[in-house]
């Protein structure tokens, strides 16, 4: 066994010895199958953020060189459509900081709903409206290696929605991936250009 498997296990075994007596195991027992396998990965992607939080619990993908901002938002738009997701509000923050007369890199966040999942989902669980609607946002900074400007995706880690939590019902459950999905989907159409 790798050292840093043996210390994650030591800390897994100690953590659970410690908070059985909290209700830790039967919460266990309430999760979807794999929230173990999530909670994991997200801790390796924090602690190879240096604990950036944002870091850890965001999916990025790098935008090819020759795909501009309007190439990323056709490909976005063009998918959600193909999917059934709602454009429902852009926010173009690059431009409103230049109004302002402040010198801004590229900055733009789309937000996309399926109404209709979202309502279930925070039926299911209230705090989920926190995260509503799904965002994506393309932010232009520079290469700290070569000092060129890049474009950027980001968007919140859906696998931590879906994976991590408690059990969903089927039907939602199923709802919830198509939307996980259609969220990946848009990532790699907007990232190429592809759609």
């Amino acid at each position: 066994m790798q050292l840093s498997n043996v210390i994650k296990f030591g800390f897994l075994t100690a953590a659970l010895a410690s908070l059985a007596a909290c209700g830790t195991i039967k919460t266990m027992g309430n999760l979807e199958e794999g929230a173990g396998e999530t909670a994991m990965q997200l801790w390796d992607r924090w602690v190879e953020c240096g604990g950036e939080i944002a870091c850890a619990t965001t999916w990025e993908r790098k935008v090819a060189e020759d795909v501009t901002p309007e190439d990323i938002e056709d490909a976005l738009m063009s998918v959600a459509t193909e999917m059934n997701i709602k454009a429902v509000g852009v926010l173009p923050l690059s431009d409103e900081l230049q109004a302002r007369g402040m010198e801004s890199g590229y900055l733009k966040v789309y937000s996309f709903c399926n109404p209709v999942t979202a309502r279930k989902m925070v039926d299911f669980a209230p705090h989920m409206a926190a995260y509503l609607p799904c965002r994506i946002t393309v932010v232009e900074q520079k290469n700290p290696e070569t000092g060129k400007s890049e474009l950027w995706l980001y968007t919140l880690n859906m696998d931590m929605m879906v994976k991590m939590g408690k059990k969903l019902p089927p039907e939602l459950k199923k709802e919830a991936m198509h939307v996980r999905d259609t969220i990946w989907k848009m990532m790699e159409a907007g990232a190429t250009g592809d759609f």
